[in-house]
């Protein structure tokens, strides 16, 4: 399915900034029923697109959990992506020329916003579920503060309140590699590809868990002098996939937006902001995570109104939100009953 876009005259920013000329790229799945309140919302996280059934199989899809069959189903494109939303290399309405390095600050609220105006647009006024994982459990909750009477459910999944110094550190030291690159700060496409590569292989480390690294990226036992470990080529595999579907100007763009999100901000703080939320809620944790750990998970639960609390044992870290589908379908089908054992 190809992409739809909804358009924005004037984005107004948190910063004070406008985003003029502002492009939501978003698809959609299934019908809407007759009392137009079968709607599921997906939130996507930092480097994916609107084609959620690309990228979350096996939860969303025909015969998963989330069947278009049954459910009218949409996912858009945050802003300062490179999948079709407005992105840094989009040109500036006022200079006519790409934004790259100079793209403005877009916080969670300014990705929450613009989908929000598609929503109106769209005249949805009962969202049966929304949900999201990492960045998109951002959204979501950012999302759920703010419409406390829009959302019927609510389920996130190694995500967070307020991004954590541990997780802004992480995003940093990524930033730092791609802007080490001379080509970022040129300002042209293809800048940052190098500086990206190496990012794509910090961050794999914050994804995954010793366990993962242990279990499928380990050398053969033997007495021979390796030239290249197996875990070495694995980190430069990922940098070139990342690198051949991604954009470094993007991914400084939406890190930043990820180090933004404080529900809590100008609200009284976290537990305020979290007590504001009235759709029913499913907070999943992630045992091996180590970069949204279930600290975070908890601190959820324990200030959402009713919030109900899992844990899914996985050893493949943060990734497990993408990767561990059968797990979810498990507790999302102990969430929609009628009763809830904790």
């Amino acid at each position: 399915m190809s992409d739809q876009f909804f358009h924005i005259p004037s984005l107004r920013l948190e910063s004070g900034e406008t985003l003029a000329d502002a492009r939501v790229a978003y698809q959609t799945w299934g019908q809407l029923n007759e009392d137009r309140d079968n709607v599921v919302w997906v939130c996507h996280a930092l480097t994916a697109n609107a084609d959620v059934l690309a990228w979350w199989p096996g939860l969303v899809g025909p015969g998963c959990y989330y069947d278009p069959a049954d459910w009218f189903i949409i996912c858009a494109n945050v802003q300062g992506s490179c999948y079709g939303s407005t992105s840094p290399r989009d040109l500036d309405p006022a200079t006519c020329q790409p934004r790259y390095q100079h793209f403005p600050l877009l916080t969670i609220r300014d990705l929450v916003t613009a989908h929000d105006l598609l929503r109106q647009d769209l005249e949805l006024t009962d969202i049966h579920t929304l949900i999201g994982g990492s960045l998109g459990g951002q959204q979501a909750l950012e999302w759920a503060v703010q419409r406390p009477d829009l959302f019927d459910h609510l389920v996130v999944i190694a995500t967070n309140a307020r991004h954590s110094a541990w997780g802004i550190a992480f995003n940093e030291a990524q930033r730092l590699a791609i802007e080490a690159d001379p080509t970022y700060a040129a300002g042209q496409p293809g800048g940052g590809d190098e500086g990206l590569r190496a990012a794509r292989a910090m961050a794999l480390l914050s994804y995954r868990s010793y366990a993962a690294y242990a279990e499928t990226q380990t050398d053969p036992d033997d007495d021979q002098l390796l030239p290249e470990h197996r875990a070495s080529r694995y980190q430069r595999y990922q940098g070139d996939k990342l690198v051949a579907r991604f954009d470094a100007y993007s991914y400084v763009a939406l890190s930043r937006s990820m180090d933004s999100h404080h529900v809590g901000r100008n609200r009284g703080g976290v537990p305020a902001a979290l007590r504001r939320i009235g759709a029913r809620t499913l907070v999943l944790g992630i045992t091996s995570d180590v970069l949204f750990p279930l600290s975070e998970q908890r601190e959820l639960a324990a200030h959402i109104p009713g919030a109900m609390y899992a844990e899914l044992d996985s050893r493949y870290g943060h990734d497990g939100f993408l990767l561990e589908t059968a797990a979810i379908t498990h507790f999302l089908e102990r969430f929609y009953a009628p009763t809830f054992v904790h």
